[in-house]
């Protein structure tokens, strides 16, 4: 039995390891956050741009997942933009830390006046698991004294294309996974590819003498080992005010798992305002489905600097000031 027990736990901790063994991807990118899930996002905008997020997951909860964000990234030259990221994931016994340097290079393809890019992006990481199961609550150091970490290296690859309002992203995610040795391997896979697109366009509403802006987008996910399938369904709304941009935004998510046969689906509302310089958000979810966990209820928090501002694109500026938009 204590054998079994043993067993049972390593396999719970391999699954989760398997299902979010990088950063995880949850709706931060809504929030002024793209390069996180997007290498080719680094240096895309006319400013240098630093964003921190808190999220905590199953409130109310002890020992609940967690995850804290630092990413950074800036335009370098004529074409080049630079980046890194910086996370820990906790979740119960089992932590992650880790460490993304980004490279994308931008190439511009039509006229100054008719905005036209094309983007290629890489990212390396690396990251450190940690297993620490020495204060379980089960007289049995077979169980009780478990303390293992390990080191791995990561990449991924990315493409993005801009024409004037519309915006694609192309990027797979756990492209050169290496060994990992914090468990036994029988039980891992080092196959954790998952491939992301995003489309979008931007545009602008005209109403008895104000604008608002309007970004309706999509995300799609597809792991290759499981087969899962994951559709983002996004809508953001921008107002102008006289100091500060007020916004909101709301995503649906929906899974389809192949093999449990599992569709769950999360509703996500977010608001925030960008000041000056300054942009702060606050990002609910809430989980629906068959299978709950708690109050399925989940919080973030995602504050942002931009500096070292360039001089915006002319047909932006022509057009209403649109490097504020979110991608």
């Amino acid at each position: 039995m204590k054998k079994f027990i043993v067993f049972l736990c390593f396999l719970s901790v391999s699954v989760f390891t398997d299902a979010q063994e990088t950063l995880p991807i949850y709706s931060d990118y809504l929030s002024d956050n793209v390069h996180l899930i997007h290498p080719s996002a680094a240096g895309f905008r006319d400013c240098n741009k630093i964003r921190l997020t808190a999220r905590n997951q199953w409130s109310g909860v002890e020992d609940a997942p967690s995850l804290q964000t630092i990413n950074y990234h800036a335009k370098f030259g004529e074409k080049a933009g630079l980046g890194v990221i910086i996370f820990n994931d906790k979740n119960g016994y089992h932590s992650r830390q880790g460490i993304q340097g980004t490279y994308a290079y931008h190439l511009d393809l039509g006229r100054f006046e008719e905005y036209r890019q094309l983007s290629f992006g890489i990212g390396m990481m690396m990251v450190n698991n940690k297993l620490d199961e020495s204060s379980f609550e089960i007289p049995d150091p077979v169980i009780s004294q478990i303390v293992q970490s390990s080191s791995y290296f990561n990449a991924d690859f990315s493409m993005a294309y801009h024409h004037m309002d519309f915006f694609g992203y192309f990027t797979v995610k756990n492209l050169m996974l290496t060994a990992r040795n914090l468990y036994n391997k029988d039980y891992e896979s080092l196959n954790l590819r998952r491939y992301l697109l995003s489309l979008g366009y931007y545009f602008d509403y005209y109403s008895n003498g104000s604008t608002v802006e309007l970004e309706p987008s999509i995300m799609v996910q597809y792991i290759e080992r499981t087969g899962e399938k994951f559709v983002d369904l996004n809508f953001k709304v921008y107002k102008e005010l006289d100091n500060a941009k007020l916004w909101a935004a709301f995503s649906f998510r929906r899974g389809f798992d192949n093999e449990s046969g599992q569709q769950l689906s999360y509703l996500t509302p977010i608001l925030g305002v960008n000041f000056e310089k300054y942009m702060f958000s606050y990002t609910y979810t809430k989980q629906t489905g068959e299978i709950l966990f708690d109050d399925a209820s989940y919080h973030q928090i995602t504050l942002g600097i931009n500096f070292n501002c360039f001089s915006p694109r002319r047909f932006w500026n022509e057009r209403g000031g649109k490097t504020n938009r979110m991608f």
